[in-house]
C-alpha cells in the first residue's frame, strides 16, 4: 500500500489546538502497517470520551469541545482517520472501505490504547464509524453521543443535498477542503481554520481519502458495507445503555436521522435530547463549546 505522511512542519502554528500528537502503527489490512496519530488531554483516570470526526475534517475539529470536556475532568481521546489530519495517507482510493476503517480505528482505540468504559462522540463518518465498533464490541462502550450522524444500509435514498455534495466531490479536478468544511458550517470559517484543514494535504495526491469517502456510504441495498451495518443495527435496537443525539438545527444531511436513532435504540429512550441551535453539519465548529456542555452534562449524569 503506498502511502503519503504529512510533514510535521504543516501543522506548525495550530494556536487554538495546543495539545501534542501521540502515534502508533496498525496493521494496514494488506501486509503492512499504518501510522495512525490521535490527541489527548485531560486526567488519565477520567472518564473517556472517543471523539471521531468525519469528512474530510480531523480531530481538529474537535479543539472547542475537547477545552470543555477537560475542565470537567474528563479524559478525552481524539484520533485523525486513516487518510486524514497527521494519519498515514493511502494514495490509491481502492485502498479505502468501510470495513477497512473500522478495523483502523478499531485497531487504535481497543488494540493500542486498550480503552474501556468508554464514551463514544461521534459526527459524521465518525458516528458511522463509531457505532459499528459500538455494535461490534459493546463490552468497550458504556454510552453513545450521536451528533449529526446515523448509520445507513442503502435501505433507503440519501437527501438530494447530500448526492449533491458527493458529485461535487468525485467531479472536482481540485478538492479545497477548507471550503469544504466551511460549506459544512453556518458561520463560516476564519481564515486560520480554513488553513488549519488544508494543512494534511499539501499536494492534491494526498486527498484520495476524502475524496473517496462519500462513495463508501452505503447508497444500495447490495453495497459491501450493508450485512455488516444491518448487523450493527440489530444490535442498537437492542442497546439500553445511555444514547444521546444533540443534533444540530441546521444540518439538511442528517437531520432525518435524530427521530430514527431516538426511536431505535432503547438507550435513548426517556433522554433528553437538545437541539443545538444555529449550528450547520459540522456543529463542534459553529457551537463547539455548547456541544462539550452538553456532551460533559451527559457524561456526568
Amino acid at each position: 500500500m503506498e502511502t503519503y505522511r504529512t510533514p510535521d512542519e504543516r501543522f506548525d502554528g495550530l494556536e487554538s489546538f495546543p495539545w501534542p500528537p501521540s502515534y502508533a502503527d496498525v496493521p494496514d489490512q494488506d501486509g503492512g502497517t499504518l501510522r495512525m496519530a490521535w490527541v489527548e488531554a485531560g486526567p488519565a483516570d477520567g472518564p473517556v470520551a472517543l471523539l471521531l470526526h468525519g469528512e474530510p475534517t480531523w480531530s481538529y475539529l474537535y479543539r472547542h469541545v475537547i477545552r470543555v470536556l477537560v475542565d470537567a475532568g474528563v479524559r478525552v481521546v481524539a484520533p485523525d482517520l486513516v487518510g486524514f489530519g497527521r494519519s498515514d495517507k493511502p494514495l490509491a482510493t481502492s485502498d479505502h472501505s468501510f470495513a477497512r476503517h473500522v478495523e483502523w480505528v478499531r485497531s487504535l482505540v481497543l488494540d493500542e490504547l486498550d480503552l474501556r468504559e468508554v464514551t463514544l462522540v461521534g459526527q459524521d463518518w465518525g458516528g458511522l464509524i463509531g457505532l459499528r465498533l459500538v455494535a461490534e464490541h459493546p463490552d468497550r462502550f458504556v454510552a453513545v453521543v450521536a451528533a449529526n450522524t446515523g448509520l445507513p444500509t442503502g435501505d433507503f435514498d440519501m437527501p438530494e443535498i447530500w448526492w449533491q455534495f458527493r458529485r461535487a466531490v468525485e467531479s472536482a479536478p481540485s478538492l479545497d477542503i477548507g471550503r469544504f468544511v466551511e460549506a459544512g458550517c453556518l458561520h463560516g470559517l476564519a481564515e486560520a481554520d480554513r488553513l488549519a484543514y488544508d494543512a494534511p494535504y499539501p499536494v492534491e495526491e494526498a486527498k484520495a481519502g476524502p475524496r473517496v469517502m462519500p462513495t463508501l456510504v452505503p447508497t444500495r441495498p447490495d453495497d459491501p458495507a450493508t450485512e455488516a451495518n444491518r448487523a450493527a443495527w440489530e444490535v442498537l435496537t437492542t442497546w439500553e445503555k445511555p444514547f444521546l443525539t444533540p443534533f444540530s438545527d441546521g444540518d439538511p444531511i442528517t437531520g432525518a436521522m435524530a427521530p430514527i436513532l431516538r426511536k431505535l435504540v432503547p438507550g435513548a429512550v426517556g433522554l433528553e435530547h437538545p437541539t443545538i441551535e444555529g449550528a450547520g453539519h459540522f456543529l463542534q465548529e459553529d457551537a463547539g463549546e455548547e456541544l462539550g456542555r452538553v456532551v460533559a452534562a451527559f457524561m456526568g449524569r
